[in-house]
C-alpha cells in the first residue's frame, strides 16, 4: 500500500509530465511553424502605364531580408520567419504594404502609383555593400552584352553615313603664364587667342588643329570597307616637324572608340569596356532610375565603377533602352586618378546615339577629351581632343560593287583645297573662336625667323641634325664621337641635302677617322624618288645609290639606331673582333598604300677581317703547321624583300621611321643570292628568312610583343656568310637582340627563334598598397633561338672552308646551335621617371662558353603613356 506521501509524490510527477507534455507539444508545434517556407514570387508594375518596374525593393518590415526586381520585374523572395506582409518602395511612387499567407507559396501582381509629392531630381542615397547577386544592375547589363551583336552596325547588309572628324591639341596654362612665356610672348597674334572656357581656372592655346569630311561604306557580303575623303585640312608646321606623324600619333592615341568592344585603346593603352562580356567580373553597376523620354522611351540609367581603381577602366554612366533591343544611349566616362597612365591628369569620354529608321540606334558623335601634365598638381600641360561626328546614315542600301573596288581610302582630288565657305557649310559643328584662329595663326608662325630659328636648334637636339644654311643639314650629332678598340678615338663628320636643296633627289655623306688603326671610312649616298613627293614621304617610290668604307661588327643590324652612337661605344667583355667592309649597293623601293613594300637591289660587298679577327683556312700552307691567312672576302648578291605590315603607322624621324605598334602583325621576308664570278663575287649561295611581330593585346593583363623568325641558307659557304645572330655586347636593353649573348658566338645555315616581352602595364604593382603609387611596370622576357650548320658548311670536314673564330688563348669563340637551344629571360621594371626600363637578364643555356655573362643588367629608354 501507499503512504499518503508517496501519493503526493506521484501526483506530483504526474503533473510535472503533463506540463512537460504540453510545453513541449507547443515548442513543437512553434519549431514547426517557423519552419514553414513561405516563398513570395511576382511582379511589379506601373499601376498606370501597366509597365514592369526594375529595381523595386522588396522586403519584410522590421527584417535585413529582401530582395528587388529584375529586368523583367519579377522578384522571389524566400524566408522561414513568421510574417503577415511585405512591404514593396521605389523610388518616385508610393509605399505598398502587401499581405502574405505564411508558411504558402503565393504568386502576386502588384500596382505601384506614383507619387505626386516625389521630387523631381532623384537624390542618390549610400550604396550598400555591392553584390551581383540579385543585382537588376547587373541583370541589365547581361542582357546589354547578349544583344550587342545586334545593336553594331555589321548586322546590316550595308551602311552607309558622312562623318566629321576634328582633332585638336593644345598648350594648357593659367592665361597669365601663356602671355608671359619666354617662347610665346614676342607673338602677340598667337597669345591673344587663348581660351579660357574648357579647363577651370585655365587657358588652352590650341596648336595643332586637324579636320577631315568623309563619306563612309560597308558591306557585309563579302566584308569590305571604303572611305572616300571629301576635304581634309590641318596645321602644317613647315619643314622641320613631321605633320603627317604628328597626325598619325594622335590618331593612334585618340582610335574609334565602340562601347560594344570588349576593349578600348586609348593613349596606347587598354581598357575594359563597361558592356564588355566579363564585365560583371571586374565593374560594379547600379541601378539608378528609369526614366521616359519627351519621345516616351523608357530608359535605364546606370552607374558603373571599376572593382579595382587602379584597373585600366573607366568610371562613369550610361543611358540603356528597355524596348528590347538593349541598345546604349548614351555614356558619359572617365578615367579615375588611380589608373597607371604616364601623364594624363583628365580623360573623358562623351557617347550620343541616335534611331534608326528599324528603330535601333547608332553611334550619333563621340568626344574625347584628355588633359595632360608632367605632374598632377602643374597648371602646364597640353590639352587634346578628338570629336567625330555622323549624320546621313542609311542602312541596307547597296551601292555598285565597283565604288568597294581600289584602295580602301581615297581621296577626292579637291579634299586639299575646299575654301572656308565650304567648311563653315560643311561642319558638322561649328569650331570656337581660338580654333577657328589656329590655321591663320600657325601659317604666320611658321615664316616668322625666330621659330624657323629655334625649330632649328630643337631638331639638332631631338633628331640629331643642325642645319646649316637652308639646303644642307650636318649630323647625326651623336656620331660625331665614339670609340671602339679596333680604331680606338673616333671622330666622324657628316651631313645631307635637304628638300630645299631637292625634292626629289637627297645626298647624303659622311667621313671619319680613327685614331688608333690610322685609316679613313666614308660613305656618299644618294636617293632619288620617282613620285613627285619627298623620298621621306609616304608612300615612298625611289632608287638609291651608295658607297660606304667603314668597321662593322660582324652579325650587327641594328634598329633605328647608328652603331657608332656614343652611347654604343661602351661594351662588355671582348668586344676586338670587327670586319673592314667596302659595299656598293643600288636597290630600288615600292611602297603602297596598303602598307606592303617591296625593295629588290644590287650588293657587291668586300669584307677583311679587323682586330683579333681572322680569316683562316683549316688547310695548312705548304705543309707546315701555320694555317692560311685570307685578307679579304668578296660576294656579289641580289637582293629581295617583301613587307606587309597591315595598317600600320609610323612617326617619320630624320633617318629611321618609327612605327606605331598596334594589333596587326608585319610579315616581312627578305631573300638574297650570292653570284660567283660578277664584280669578283667568289660564292654561289641563297638565303631567305622570314620574320613575324605582334602585339598581342591582354586586356588586364597588359600586352605582349612577339617576334618569330626562320631562316635558311642553301649552299656551301664560309662562316662569315652564315647567319650569325644578333648579340648584344652593349648595357643597352635590346629587342631583337640576345643581350647576354657574345658578338659572333653562334652562326647557323639554318634557325627558328622566338621573343617574348610581356608587360603587365601594372596589373601587379598596382595592388600592393604603396608600389602602386610608384606608377611602375611590370615586364618579364623570354628568347629562345634553335639552328644547325649542315655538315658541308662544318670547317673540319671541309680544308677550304674558314675555321671558326677563337680567342686569344686558343679557346673556341664561335659555336653552332647543335645540341640545344640557346636561351635567356628577363625580368624588369618600368616606367621610372615615366620612361626608363631596367631588366635582370638571366641567361639559361650555354653557360659553359669561355667569357660569357649569366646574369646582367640592361636598360633602355621608352616613352609611353
Amino acid at each position: 500500500m501507499y503512504s499518503n506521501k508517496n501519493i503526493y509524490t506521484l501526483y506530483l510527477n504526474f503533473l510535472l509530465c503533463l506540463l512537460f507534455i504540453f510545453f513541449s507539444g507547443v515548442q513543437v508545434n512553434t519549431v514547426r511553424a517557423q519552419s514553414a517556407v513561405t516563398t513570395i514570387k511576382g511582379t511589379v508594375t506601373d499601376a498606370a502605364t501597366k509597365e514592369t518596374l526594375i529595381g523595386v525593393s522588396v522586403f519584410l518590415p522590421g527584417t535585413s531580408i529582401g530582395t528587388s526586381t529584375d529586368i523583367n520585374g519579377e522578384f522571389l523572395l524566400k524566408t522561414n520567419q513568421v510574417r503577415s506582409n511585405i512591404q514593396v518602395s521605389y523610388v518616385g511612387y508610393k509605399t505598398l504594404t502587401v499581405p502574405i499567407k505564411p508558411g504558402q507559396e503565393q504568386t502576386l501582381t502588384i500596382k505601384l502609383e506614383s507619387d505626386a509629392k516625389v521630387l523631381s531630381e532623384v537624390v542618390v542615397v549610400g550604396k550598400k555593400r555591392y553584390s551581383n547577386k540579385n543585382n537588376p544592375a547587373v541583370d541589365l547589363i547581361r542582357l546589354i552584352v547578349d544583344n550587342k551583336s545586334k545593336n553594331q552596325p555589321e548586322q546590316y547588309d550595308f551602311v552607309e553615313y558622312e562623318q566629321y572628324e576634328k582633332m585638336q591639341l593644345s598648350l594648357v596654362n593659367t592665361p597669365e603664364k601663356l602671355k608671359n612665356n619666354l617662347l610665346l610672348r614676342k607673338y602677340d597674334f598667337i597669345t591673344n587667342n587663348l581660351d579660357t572656357t574648357v579647363i577651370e581656372g585655365k587657358a588652352i592655346l590650341p596648336f595643332f588643329m586637324q579636320e577631315d569630311i568623309s563619306q563612309r561604306y560597308y558591306r557585309k557580303n563579302p566584308e569590305k570597307k571604303k572611305t572616300i575623303v571629301k576635304a581634309n585640312k590641318k596645321v602644317d608646321f613647315g619643314e622641320f616637324v613631321d605633320n603627317n606623324g604628328i597626325l598619325s600619333y594622335m590618331q593612334h592615341m585618340y582610335q574609334d572608340i565602340d562601347i560594344y568592344d570588349n576593349n578600348i585603346t586609348i593613349v596606347t593603352n587598354q581598357f575594359l569596356s563597361p558592356i564588355a562580356d566579363m564585365a560583371p567580373t571586374f565593374y560594379k553597376f547600379y541601378l539608378k532610375d528609369t526614366i521616359t523620354t519627351a519621345s516616351g522611351e523608357k530608359l535605364a540609367e546606370l552607374e558603373f565603377e571599376p572593382r579595382n581603381t587602379s584597373a585600366f577602366m573607366f568610371t562613369g554612366k550610361m543611358f540603356v533602352t528597355l524596348d528590347g533591343t538593349y541598345a546604349v544611349q548614351s555614356v558619359d566616362m572617365w578615367v579615375g586618378k588611380g589608373v597607371n597612365i604616364n601623364w594624363v591628369r583628365d580623360l573623358k569620354i562623351k557617347l550620343d546615339f541616335e534611331k534608326n529608321s528599324d528603330n535601333r540606334y547608332h553611334l550619333s558623335k563621340s568626344q574625347l577629351k584628355t588633359d595632360f601634365g608632367l605632374t598632377a598638381n602643374s597648371d602646364a600641360g597640353f590639352y587634346g581632343e578628338r570629336v567625330v561626328s555622323f549624320k546621313d546614315f542609311k542602312i541596307n542600301e547597296a551601292q555598285p560593287a565597283t565604288l568597294y573596288d581600289g584602295e580602301p581610302v581615297e581621296k577626292m582630288f579637291t579634299s586639299a583645297d575646299q575654301d572656308e565657305s565650304y567648311w563653315q557649310i560643311s561642319r558638322h559643328d561649328a569650331l570656337t573662336v581660338a580654333e577657328a584662329n589656329t590655321y591663320a595663326n600657325i601659317d604666320s608662325l611658321v615664316n616668322t625667323p625666330s621659330y624657323r630659328r629655334t625649330m632649328d636648334w630643337a631638331t639638332a637636339l631631338i633628331a640629331g641634325y643642325k642645319r646649316m644654311g637652308p639646303k644642307i643639314e650636318i649630323g647625326p650629332l651623336n656620331t660625331f664621337y665614339s670609340f671602339n678598340p679596333v680604331e680606338g678615338f673616333r671622330l666622324r663628320f657628316g651631313g645631307r641635302t635637304t628638300t630645299n636643296f631637292s625634292k626629289k633627289f637627297t645626298i647624303d655623306t659622311y667621313a671619319a677617322y680613327g685614331f688608333k688603326d690610322e685609316k679613313w671610312k666614308y660613305y656618299l649616298g644618294g636617293t632619288y624618288s620617282l613620285t613627285d613627293r619627298s623620298i621621306f614621304e609616304f608612300p615612298v617610290r625611289a632608287i638609291r645609290v651608295s658607297y660606304q668604307k667603314d668597321t662593322k661588327i660582324p652579325g650587327q643590324e641594328l634598329q633605328f639606331v647608328q652603331e657608332d652612337n656614343f652611347l654604343l661605344s661602351f661594351k662588355r667583355g671582348e668586344n676586338d673582333k670587327w670586319l673592314y667592309n667596302e659595299t656598293y649597293n643600288i636597290d630600288y623601293l615600292r611602297e603602297f598604300e596598303n602598307n606592303f613594300s617591296y625593295r629588290i637591289g644590287f650588293r657587291n660587298w668586300k669584307q677583311s677581317p679587323a682586330g683579333s679577327l681572322q680569316y683562316a683556312k683549316v688547310g695548312l700552307v705548304g705543309g707546315g703547321e701555320s694555317p692560311l691567312q685570307i685578307q679579304q672576302l668578296t660576294t656579289s648578291e641580289a637582293t629581295l624583300e617583301l613587307r606587309w605590315a597591315p595598317n600600320q603607322q609610323f612617326l617619320q624621324g630624320k633617318i629611321y621611321r618609327t612605327p606605331i605598334p598596334n594589333r596587326y602583325p608585319i610579315f616581312t621576308l627578305r631573300a638574297a643570292a650570292g653570284m660567283k664570278g660578277p664584280f669578283g663575287g667568289q660564292y654561289d649561295y641563297q638565303n631567305v628568312a622570314l620574320n613575324i611581330n605582334k602585339r598581342f593585346y591582354l586586356a588586364q593583363l597588359g600586352y605582349a610583343d612577339v617576334v618569330t623568325e626562320g631562316g635558311y641558307t642553301f649552299g656551301q659557304v664560309p662562316f662569315p656568310l652564315l647567319t650569325i645572330h644578333r648579340a648584344n655586347q652593349t648595357y643597352s636593353y635590346q629587342m631583337q637582340s640576345y643581350n647576354l649573348m657574345n658578338f659572333l658566338e653562334f652562326v647557323s645555315d639554318q634557325y627558328a627563334s622566338v621573343h617574348i616581352d610581356h608587360s603587365f602595364n601594372g596589373f601587379i604593382f598596382n595592388k600592393i598598397p604603396l608600389i602602386k603609387k610608384t606608377r611602375l611596370r611590370e615586364f618579364v622576357t623570354f628568347k629562345a633561338l634553335y639552328g644547325k650548320v649542315r655538315e658541308e658548311n662544318m670547317p673540319e670536314n671541309n680544308p677550304e672552308l674558314l675555321r671558326f673564330p677563337t680567342f686569344g688563348d686558343g679557346r673556341q669563340a664561335t659555336y653552332t646551335l647543335e645540341n640545344k637551344p640557346y636561351m635567356e629571360a628577363s625580368v624588369g621594371v618600368g616606367n621610372i621617371f615615366n620612361f626608363f626600363r631596367i631588366d635582370v637578364v638571366k641567361r639559361l643555356s650555354y653557360l659553359d662558353h669561355p667569357n660569357v655573362a649569366d646574369i646582367g643588367i640592361r636598360g633602355r629608354f621608352k616613352f609611353d603613356f
